[in-house]
């Protein structure tokens, strides 16, 4: 069977940086002749883009990979492998757990992956030697910041996301991405304009720079200029380019909001009105436990700071429940924090106490009944200020920029508010890429309605 001929799946669990890994793979598979198979049912190669961050997305990456090796029993030509921070982990393990699996590749070596499948392919020629066992490669690789640069074609969609930067120097105690990321790394500003402008150019409309740590951006690299560090200037030269009329960037760190970028939402009209602001915690216990370098008091300052450059600023965040030690006073602290700055929404986590970080080796862990209890209520609270702030959007205008056809039904479309909230209007594909105004006409508490005004 020749490439051509071959069709890929790629199931991306985690987070925005691990899809833009699987788009650059995509890619390079698709510069070889393999085609992208709409269903993993059809693919004859399959590769899974792994999650490290919580316990349970190891665990579904495992059991899917478990059902695929019963099918590469039926179908011994089909390819099977992980790709990322699991990879990148747990490396060679994951081939001795899972026998049928062809290929583990880490975090720094995604632009290795077509190569990899090639040589699998070449594999199955009669006048090959039969090479066995898996292909693991996991090795560090200096560059390979600036190897996720490729997109696919930008005519089906309106938004891109572009990464900037891989690896964390902040060592969370609750943390494994330095373990499977490596340290900061930033790409040369320059790359990063010059991708942008194609997007642009390309029709897109709205970029996301993506960083593990993204406002910490070049800050061992490149020099401050004028007052700003690397990551504000990147974000003032992206102001000027022709055709891009929206910029956002995940995941930041409280710590880099320095003075310059806080002004920059001042000043900026390309910056949408929205960050996501990891909290983790609201006490200040918890938070040094953490090592997560800022108290409460401050995050509550860095809050009003923002909103006062930015008043009608929406703002998501993470936080971690049942962290070892946790008492019930810290936790009504967090809670009161979250009651305090209103959050638009926020991604909440049981603690997963993940190998080899040092909050695994913590005394006082928290029981999983206590933790489920946490996370049920302060869901509670996010679900009732959502509900208010939802209630206080009906019936103004709002402007969206449609990204495409609604996933429930092809004859409404779904768009992006500034602030990021989802807004599903009537119409299809022909409203794609386009910014129009929206009166908002119902809602639930996370998702909106309207008609174009």
């Amino acid at each position: 069977m020749t490439a051509a001929r071959r069709k890929f799946f790629i199931k991306t669990y985690g987070c925005q940086m691990n899809e833009r890994d699987s788009e650059q793979v995509a890619v390079a598979l698709t510069e070889r002749g393999y085609a992208a198979a709409d269903h993993e049912a059809d693919a004859d190669i399959v590769l899974l883009n792994t999650c490290s961050v919580r316990d349970m997305a190891e665990q579904k990456a495992i059991a899917r990979m478990q059902s695929l090796q019963g099918r590469k029993r039926r179908q011994p030509a089909l390819i099977i492998g992980f790709m990322g921070c699991m990879a990148q982990s747990r490396g060679g393990e994951l081939a001795r757990m899972l026998p049928q699996v062809d290929l583990v590749v880490g975090t720094q070596k995604y632009h290795k992956v077509a190569d990899y499948v090639d040589q699998l392919i070449a594999r199955e020629r009669p006048d090959m030697d039969d090479l066995r066992g898996a292909i693991v490669d996991i090795a560090e690789e200096a560059g390979s910041q600036n190897a996720i640069k490729d997109h696919p074609p930008a005519a089906r969609r309106a938004t891109a996301f572009v990464s900037i930067m891989q690896g964390c120097d902040m060592r969370c105690t609750f943390c494994i991405v330095p373990a499977t990321r490596g340290a900061e790394r930033g790409r040369p500003a320059a790359d990063i304009i010059s991708e942008a402008r194609a997007l642009a150019a390309d029709g897109v409309k709205e970029i996301t720079l993506l960083g593990q740590i993204v406002n910490h951006y070049g800050r061992h690299e490149f020099p401050a200029v004028g007052g700003r560090a690397p990551f504000t200037q990147l974000l003032y030269a992206l102001e000027e380019l022709d055709g891009l009329a929206r910029v956002r960037f995940t995941s930041p760190h409280p710590l880099g909001y320095k003075k310059d970028l806080i002004q920059a939402f001042r000043e900026l009209k390309k910056l949408c009105e929205h960050i996501h602001l990891p909290l983790q915690s609201g006490s200040d216990r918890v938070l040094k436990a953490m090592h997560r370098a800022y108290t409460a008091d401050q995050y509550r300052r860095l809050v009003a700071d923002l909103r006062a450059a930015r008043p009608d600023l929406a703002i998501t965040t993470d936080i971690i429940v049942g962290f070892p030690g946790e008492t019930d006073a810290d936790y009504a602290a967090t809670r009161r924090l979250v009651e305090e700055v209103r959050f638009d929404n926020a991604f909440i986590f049981r603690y997963s106490a993940r190998h080899g970080t040092p909050a695994a080796a913590l005394p006082d862990q928290v029981a999983e009944e206590v933790k489920d209890f946490r996370n049920k209520d302060l869901l509670g609270v996010l679900d009732r200020i959502a509900a208010a702030n939802a209630a206080a959007l009906l019936g103004r205008t709002v402007e969206i920029l449609v990204e495409g056809p609604s996933r429930t039904k092809s004859s409404r479309s779904v768009g992006r508010t500034r602030t990021n909230k989802p807004v599903i209007i009537n119409g299809g594909a022909e409203l794609r890429g386009k910014i129009i105004p929206v009166k908002i006409t119902d809602h639930t508490n996370y998702t909106f309605y309207g008609e174009p005004a």
